[in-house]
């Protein structure tokens, strides 16, 4: 028997798949996906959906989740530049 623990790590979920274009043929979806794809902030991908009577290519994209990541770091490292400054001005006017 063991003594280790196990931890799991959970999943962390991206920003949120956004359809741009639904075709039925996955030639066509494919080409789409080809002509967005050179964009490099962000991730693009065919997937095969809907109801059993109405299947179609949908053309999937998302910004890339490091870029996404990155932006929030900036914000929270703004809101603390800010909130840091007010304190040293509450500071030397007391």
């Amino acid at each position: 028997m063991s003594t280790e623990e196990i931890v799991e790590v959970g999943h962390k979920e991206g920003p949120a798949w956004k359809i741009v274009a639904k075709y039925a043929t996955y030639e066509e979806a494919d080409a789409k996906r080809l002509e967005i794809a050179p964009d490099d902030d962000l991730e693009v991908k065919v997937h095969w959906q809907g109801m059993a009577n109405n299947r179609y290519f949908a053309v999937k994209a998302r910004q890339d989740p490091r870029i996404e990541l990155e932006e929030a770091l900036n914000i929270k490292r703004d809101d603390k530049r800010k909130r840091k400054a007010k304190m040293n001005k509450k500071r030397r006017k007391g």
